[in-house]
């Protein structure tokens, strides 16, 4: 993490002599594409095992940091930005407790990673500096996908599968915030903000042991967007 900080404020460095001499951005088509870091926010999965005996587990489930990356494509309308974008995250779960018991599952090796379609519409607010500030959202589809997931009960010992792999598309949504630094008329460095979240995806509907949970993440990134 320390490293791709020091990498952006490098970035933002060199980038600086570019931005003091560029020409404003103007309005047209455009395309941009984006890296960052992706923070999913702790999720709670429910699974149901169906038939004589049926039970249900409600677990907590906690991420590591992740990364997110992607492009768009749009127009540039002046104060208004319409675009679609494909974008792709992941997490890599790091624990697993199960609510009701309170059993902490440990060495988990599974995750989560999800596939977006939006269609994202950002308002620009142009001043007479370099700097345009903006704000917006989107909303759209993501197809989610679940790894089949292992973990250790720290209370028995036992290693076992908690869930099996699937995916699943539901309805996708996101706002956020961000910069746009004019670097020359076609080319602007990115800086931006966007809290991603899904409903709730269902995973294995066809087998005797169902999963439910829902995505949600914070984001951060820098890109490039080129003005044709």
């Amino acid at each position: 993490m320390k490293k791709k900080l020091v990498a952006f404020a490098a970035l933002v460095t060199l980038s600086l002599p570019a931005i003091c001499l560029a020409a404003p951005p103007h309005s047209g088509p455009y395309a941009s594409g984006f890296i960052g870091v992706s923070a999913m926010t702790n999720t709670d999965a429910t699974s149901t095992t169906f038939g004589p005996g049926a039970t249900t587990f409600n677990d907590r489930i906690e991420f590591d940091p992740s990364i997110n990356i992607g492009g768009t494509g749009g127009f540039d309308f002046g104060f208004l930005r319409t675009e679609g974008e494909l974008s792709y995250r992941n997490g890599e779960m790091s624990k697993i407790t199960e609510q009701v018991s309170g059993t902490r599952i440990a060495n988990v090796d599974g995750r989560l990673g999800a596939l977006a379609m939006m269609f994202n519409a950002f308002v620009d607010l142009h001043n007479d500096t370099r700097v345009t500030p903006y704000f917006g959202g989107g909303v759209g589809f993501a197809t989610l996908h679940l790894k089949e997931t292992f973990g250790t009960d720290t209370t028995t010992g036992r290693r076992s599968r908690l869930y099996r792999s699937d995916d699943d598309t539901v309805f996708a949504y996101q706002a956020g915030a961000g910069l746009e630094i004019a670097l020359t008329k076609m080319l602007s460095l990115d800086v931006g903000y966007r809290y991603f979240g899904t409903t709730k995806a269902k995973f294995n509907r066809n087998s005797s042991t169902t999963t439910e949970l829902k995505l949600e993440s914070h984001n951060a990134s820098v890109g490039l967007r080129i003005t044709f």
